[in-house]
């Protein structure tokens, strides 16, 4: 059954409640919205006008919603409406008066039009869409919250069935984010990203409202940014065809701030360093020869092929650095810079000789201290304005420098940290010593995660039999995680479910400034990226956003379900190549596919 605009919308408008009277309401879900119910404005899809646009990258953000608007004449895939009888689906729609007058201008007001796309940066903005009138009027304090109202509305403006647009009923939406940081991570360093696929992500990102994107240039694996400093780097790119130059960098950079999203830089060190750091100088790095796992894990030199980590006690490694940092940071204009520090593996230093006298000369010495030896000369560097090249710099760290063992002794309390383990538990001690938190919770947000091992030459595949069938208990390759060490894959309900600051006290909550989903890259690249990626990033856009709970406090995965595959058919018409969700049966049929029929089950 292929169901189209009248008898979609009859499945909804027919709902008692001004809210529910509508097929289709925006992702995320505004803070506020309040919908009319006088019927639906006819809204010009030919030369509506644009007043008060304070600068082109305003009018230039209209203009690209407004042609989404127009060119696609959105019909909306899947609609909301309550559980019900599924049995007799509605095939007519209730005759509604539309408003006499079409919606023809918008008329904007932005309190600062020169407020930098920074963190903490105000992106509030509010639409009113009146009962009569022709006018739609869009107010916000920054540039970005216009942005954020234009990707607002380009969602409520749908087909009207008959060649036309209209939004279904007057509403009013007064929308601000719960929280200021709001990301995905790309990794293009364990396979290349094209600019092409770096630009769709962040085409989702804008009209999801996410905006921070999170790159992790490189890794152990590859060097693929083209460096004045040292050129011999990208003797470690893929190929030639695999680099990005200065200007390619910008241009991401151009391209984001343009739908405002923040470009947040890694360089992972001192682990995940090899390719690159060693054709400026072998001494500069330790292990980059060993045999990565030694057929033997605990004497392992890296948790994935190709080792290698920055010598810590070698004093070229920070000459190195700096000039390193200090370039890139000439391109990154963000106040954010990451600045890695995750997964530093003790094995590799026993090849490294320079450590093993270090700690032959003095027993009392530990990898708490190599560690602190990092922290105590490479810090500097990154918060020295003449190598940052910014006044304002801001570091960010993944957490294992400060909790895992080993760690530092002491890290700066105004580094923020970026937390993968442990979840709930690792939010818990880092805001409660005070620092800042960036969520990242593996066991949620990791979308590369139940995909199965991508190392060769492994053993643990090669079983006929289940050797635990006899109790049932999970094993490697019947209800274990094959491989992938994060299993299993992060749904989006999975994502949208994560209630990150339930054990925080009110004080420890306000620490945590966001989140970020990571894609980490060993097995997607530019043909499965935007699927891995989309819809499953929009939950946490949602989250992160207005949160996962409605007005009476319960949880709102059923509310959010219809809105996300419609979300995802979107994304797709818009060039994004998002995954599915579900079959289409149940975009057509809202509620039929869930599992409890009853609406409160998930609390």
């Amino acid at each position: 059954m292929h169901l189209h605009l009248p008898s979609l919308l009859a499945a909804t408008l027919c709902v008692s409640g001004a809210v529910n009277a509508v097929a289709v309401n925006p992702l995320p879900a505004p803070t506020s919205i309040t919908w009319g119910s006088s019927g639906p404005r006819a809204f010009n899809g030919r030369n509506l006008a644009l007043n008060g646009a304070p600068s082109s990258l305003v009018s230039d953000a209209w203009a690209r919603a407004y042609d989404a608007i127009t060119s696609l004449h959105w019909v909306p895939q899947a609609t909301e409406a309550p559980i019900a009888t599924y049995a007799v689906f509605p095939t007519s729609t209730p005759k509604k008066k539309r408003g006499a007058t079409t919606l023809n201008s918008i008329k904007v007001q932005i309190a600062d039009s020169k407020a930098a796309l920074q963190h903490g940066v105000d992106e509030s903005y509010t639409i009113d869409v009146p009962a009569t009138g022709q006018v739609i009027t869009i107010t916000a304090k920054t540039n970005w919250g216009a942005l954020h109202a234009f990707t607002t509305l380009q969602q409520l403006v749908i087909s009207d069935g008959h060649g036309g647009l209209m939004i279904e009923q007057p509403v009013s939406i007064s929308d601000a984010p719960m929280y200021p940081y709001r990301g995905i991570m790309i990794d293009s360093g364990r396979n290349f990203i094209s600019l092409p696929k770096i630009y769709e992500q962040i085409d989702g990102m804008a009209l999801s409202k996410l905006n921070a994107l999170h790159w992790h240039l490189d890794d152990s694996q590859s060097w693929p940014i083209q460096m004045a400093s040292y050129p011999s780097m990208t003797l470690d790119a893929y190929s030639a065809n695999e680099i990005y130059t200065a200007n390619n960098l910008k241009d991401v950079l151009k391209y984001a701030t343009a739908r405002g999203v923040r470009v947040i830089p890694e360089i992972d060190m001192p682990g995940h360093a090899s390719s690159g750091w060693k054709q400026i100088d072998p001494s500069i790095v330790a292990c980059a020869d060993s045999w990565w796992s030694n057929d033997n894990w605990p004497l392992h030199t890296a948790v994935e092929p190709n080792p290698g980590q920055l010598e810590i006690l070698n004093p070229k490694t920070y000459t190195a650095v700096s000039k390193v940092y200090s370039e890139l940071s000439g391109i990154f204009t963000d106040n954010f810079f990451h600045v890695g520090g995750d997964e530093l593996q003790t094995g590799c230093y026993n090849l490294s000789k320079i450590t093993t006298e270090w700690f032959a000369a003095n027993s009392s010495r530990g990898y708490n201290d190599l560690l602190q030896h990092w922290v105590d000369n490479a810090v500097p560097i990154f918060t020295d304005p003449k190598t940052s090249k910014n006044s304002k710099r801001q570091l960010v760290m993944w957490e294992d420098f400060t909790i895992n063992t080993p760690h530092a002794w002491t890290v700066p309390k105004d580094i923020i940290m970026q937390t993968w383990n442990n979840g709930p538990a690792n939010i818990k001690t880092l805001t409660e010593a005070g620092y800042q938190v960036i969520v990242s919770s593996s066991d949620w947000f990791y979308l590369d995660c139940g995909f199965g091992g991508w190392v060769s030459n492994d053993p643990r595949y090669d079983v006929l039999t289940n050797p635990d069938a006899a109790t049932g208990n999970p094993n490697f390759n019947w209800g274990g995680n094959g491989g992938s060490w994060c299993a299993p894959y992060k749904t989006w309900q999975r994502i949208y479910d994560y209630d990150f600051t339930a054990n925080l006290t009110a004080a420890e909550a306000k620490l945590v400034i966001g989140v970020t989903a990571p894609l980490w890259s060993e097995q997607s690249d530019d043909t499965t990226i935007s699927s891995k990626m989309w819809p499953r990033a929009a939950a946490l856009a949602e989250l992160a956003w207005s949160g996962n709970k409605n007005a009476a406090g319960k949880k709102r995965v059923t509310e959010l379900t219809q809105r996300i595959l419609n979300f995802r058919e979107y994304l797709v018409r818009l060039g994004v190549g998002a995954a599915p969700l579900m079959p289409k049966y149940c975009l057509q049929h809202p509620h039929a596919c869930d599992l409890y029929y009853d609406q409160t089950a998930v609390v």
